[in-house]
């Protein structure tokens, strides 16, 4: 699978009918990109979040990424990286940095400009947000 697939939005499916009737599509690790719609892709704690207005490609089933989506498991992210990683790659943000974490580190997920750059047929990135704070469990 090619780097530019792997960024795209996963397992959005679309039953018969067309999209002008939002009860026709099911989307899983997707949000709505209909033409005009606002949504929100988040990235990791630590990373940029993207406010988006949908292009309402067809194609696309009219979707786009939810947010960042993982490069690695929970179980990989755990045995590969430290509670020192995780205060190095938060640094300035407010939150969590223990072992209890470790699995929702940055360097667990997608690169989120990456992710972003390749639905420019999907969104249009109306503001980009600097994470200052991440509550996690």
């Amino acid at each position: 699978m090619d780097a530019d697939r792997q960024l795209r939005p996963r397992k959005s499916v679309v039953r018969d009918g067309d999209l002008t009737d939002e009860s026709e599509a099911t989307r899983k690790g997707a949000i709505r990109a209909g033409l005009g719609d606002m949504g929100i892709i988040p990235g990791s704690m630590g990373a940029s979040s993207f406010i988006v207005r949908g292009l309402g490609n067809a194609d696309a089933y009219e979707s786009a990424s939810h947010g960042a989506g993982r490069k690695m498991s929970r179980n990989a992210a755990r045995k590969r990286f430290t509670a020192e990683d995780l205060i190095a790659q938060t640094e300035g943000v407010e939150c969590r940095k223990d072992s209890g974490v470790i699995d929702e580190i940055p360097g667990a997920y997608k690169d989120i400009d990456e992710v972003i750059a390749a639905q420019t047929d999907l969104v249009e990135v109306t503001a980009r947000l600097r994470q200052v704070v991440c509550v996690k469990g």
